[in-house]
């Protein structure tokens, strides 16, 4: 008997890791690995990096179009008015470990969140988009009052007040952020805000498909986000310069792993066949933060590391390779990269689930299966 007849009906036909296949349509997000194109409703990235803010394109992403300023403005109160946690749920921030990876944290709190949600049964479009306002609010200070209270500091209240990105670098510094920082913080969160069906939207899209709530679909797609092979990517990068150390270092040590077929973190990409298009602004900023810091080694040495493996592998950047050097220009520990991943792409992700939601149809592929299609039982006294 073979394996078609077994099945009584053709194999699903097989890709790895599903590289290639169609698993839903969206209007959310469109990339284009060929050109190395990203478009978000159909707006370029680096238009929508160079003139927007993070809270327009949040409001693009929900709603399709770009919003007029009395939308602007509503939108910027509505989260600056709900970007406190209860107290509850910030009562049980505070007595987590002061040793939790801060993703765990964020996942943990983010599943507690719906345990306060007083019309969690309520699965309207209306709810469930105040819902996601909720959660983009809440991010960042779920994130800075954990990164607070592992100090041994006091969390800093929300200023609702204050534009996304600048509450947020004050919640986590405690003092008002530089200007260049804001804007910078502002450009990194409107660059990872979405990218199509990548790993963790996609297994947001997945929960959300079994109508289970907004909250569970978030904590399915933090947990997808924390692998190295996806958000923690940038915290490899980070690993990497300073296992390096110094410039003078970065070619012997890139071509020995290279020599040893190691994979370079920050390079290339399931999707684009040149350069990630988001590298692009986090290239220039590295720049330009490290040289208002006064240091520039970061850069430096990233820059390096690009020239060789461009060089010698034709890989090209991907945006995990210079958001650290970004991130560390700001004073940003390494265990925060991730999460500040998440505080930018929980506006996708809420996209995607409010879209799945929608039109919904349960997800659910097929295996191609390899196992034994006969075996015959034998009692256990007999095994």
């Amino acid at each position: 008997m073979d394996g078609m007849s077994a099945r009584g009906t053709h194999p699903p036909e097989f890709q790895s890791g599903l590289e290639g296949v169609v698993a839903s349509s969206s209007a959310i997000c469109f990339v284009d690995g060929q050109e190395g194109r990203l478009l978000y409703r159909g707006y370029d990235i680096h238009a929508l990096a160079e003139h927007s803010t993070f809270e327009e394109v949040v409001y693009l992403l929900w709603h399709g179009d770009l919003p007029a300023r009395a939308q602007l403005d509503a939108l910027r109160h509505e989260l600056g008015a709900v970007r406190a946690l209860p107290a509850a749920v910030q009562g049980l921030l505070t007595g987590l470990p002061r040793a939790a990876d801060p993703m765990d944290v964020l996942r943990t709190v983010v599943s507690a969140l719906g345990l306060y949600d007083p019309d969690l049964q309520d699965l309207s479009p209306a709810s469930n988009l105040r819902r996601a306002a909720r959660l983009v609010a809440q991010f960042p200070t779920i994130v800075a009052v954990y990164h607070r209270v592992r100090q041994g500091k006091a969390p800093v209240p929300p200023r609702p007040e204050a534009s996304h990105a600048a509450d947020f670098l004050a919640m986590l510094f405690g003092s008002a952020p530089d200007p260049e920082h804001v804007r910078a913080m502002d450009i990194a969160l409107i660059l990872q805000a979405d990218h199509e069906l990548n790993a963790s939207t996609f297994a947001a899209r997945v929960t959300a498909a079994t109508l289970a709530d907004i909250y569970a679909a978030t904590t399915s797609a933090i947990g997808t986000l924390k692998g190295p092979l996806h958000g923690g990517a940038s915290e490899a990068v980070m690993k990497l310069l300073l296992e390096i150390g110094s410039i003078d270092r970065v070619e012997p040590v890139i071509r020995e792993k290279l020599a040893r077929k190691e994979k370079i973190p920050g390079f290339g990409h399931r999707v684009y066949r040149t350069e990630d298009p988001r590298a692009r602004h986090l290239r220039a900023l590295a720049q330009q933060l490290g040289t208002k810091a006064g240091d520039l080694r970061w850069f430096e040495m990233t820059r390096k590391v690009e020239e060789i493996v461009t060089r010698e592998r034709q890989l090209y950047p991907n945006v995990d390779l210079y958001s650290p050097s970004v991130y560390a220009a700001m004073g940003l520990p390494l265990d925060l990269f991730t999460p500040i991943f998440a505080v930018s792409r929980i506006s996708g992700w809420t996209a995607h689930i409010l879209e799945q939601y929608a039109d919904n149809r349960l997800i659910r592929p097929r295996a191609e299966y390899i196992g034994p299609l006969r075996r015959d039982f034998v009692p256990v006294d007999l095994r």
